[in-house]
């Protein structure tokens, strides 16, 4: 029994349904779809410490199945984001990360003599340029791996979403990179000169898009890569014309486009 069954189990003994769990957890229902589905291969922690909150049984549980927590550990949310930072580090960053936690941990079990106000100045400078200087070469190397679903998204006729095996790749960690859940690969000319058949986009889990935005979108089964109009999906390339959404009986936004891979 994996974390879903475990998770999909004790909703089922509360009689707690989807829209219910969504509510106490705060997590919007498509996420929660998503992760109950198995379609995000890498759901955030704090989302799981939410569910397992809700459900009323302990976090181990939910992740490993140990019915009692035996450690008492109750991680803080900055412990949790600490975490999660962590693990979206390449095992260079790691390896950087663990440097500067060995050095604290030294220096605060070490025992010195108090030193005079100058002496600990020059001390306190010492350290923190370390550090700095620690931090500043993790911040530059910093990767993350991402999934990378195998279903093309369509920039022209729409593509049936059928297929939702992913594998794992390996972006840079930084700021244009941080809201990114996901990515998909476009199939079709409808979005350029910018976006090309065959390029990796950049998605943010979210249930909807403001107007003018690049999203990606189903529409009766069928995935689309467009910007969103309102009231209708637009093509970058003027030879396809919209598509009006009132055409459709089922529309769904899967997330937002917040760029693309560079091709090396």
């Amino acid at each position: 029994m994996d974390y879903i069954e475990r998770i999909k189990k004790i909703k089922n003994e509360r009689k707690i349904t989807n829209d219910r769990l969504s509510e106490l957890t705060g997590i919007p229902l498509g996420t929660l779809s998503k992760i109950l589905a198995g379609i995000s291969d890498s759901p955030k922690l704090v989302n799981i410490v939410a569910i397992a909150d809700a459900l009323g049984c302990t976090l181990d549980y939910i992740v490993s199945g140990v019915t009692e927590n035996t450690n008492n550990y109750t991680l803080s949310h900055d412990e949790i984001t600490l975490i999660e930072d962590y693990r979206r580090l390449d095992k260079h960053g790691c390896e950087l990360v663990r440097v500067v936690v060995d050095k604290e941990l030294e220096r605060t079990s070490s025992a010195k003599p108090a030193a005079k106000e100058s002496e600990t100045i020059v001390i306190s400078r010492s350290t923190v340029a370390k550090k700095m200087s620690y931090m500043e070469a993790a911040g530059a190397l910093a990767r993350r791996t991402i999934p990378v679903y195998r279903l093309p998204v369509s920039a022209g006729p729409g593509v049936y979403l059928d297929d939702s095996t992913a594998e794992e790749i390996s972006i840079p960690d930084n700021e244009k990179t941080a809201t990114c859940d996901f990515a998909l690969r476009v199939s079709g000319n409808s979005m350029e000169p910018v976006y090309h058949n065959g390029d990796l986009i950049l998605i943010e889990d979210c249930d909807s898009v403001e107007v003018g935005e690049l999203g990606i979108f189903v529409l009766d089964g069928d995935g689309y890569f467009k910007k969103f109009g309102g009231d209708r999906l637009i093509s970058l390339n003027p030879e396809y014309a919209d598509i009006l959404i009132k055409s459709f009986s089922e529309a769904v936004c899967c997330g937002r486009v917040v760029g693309k891979l560079k091709k090396k």
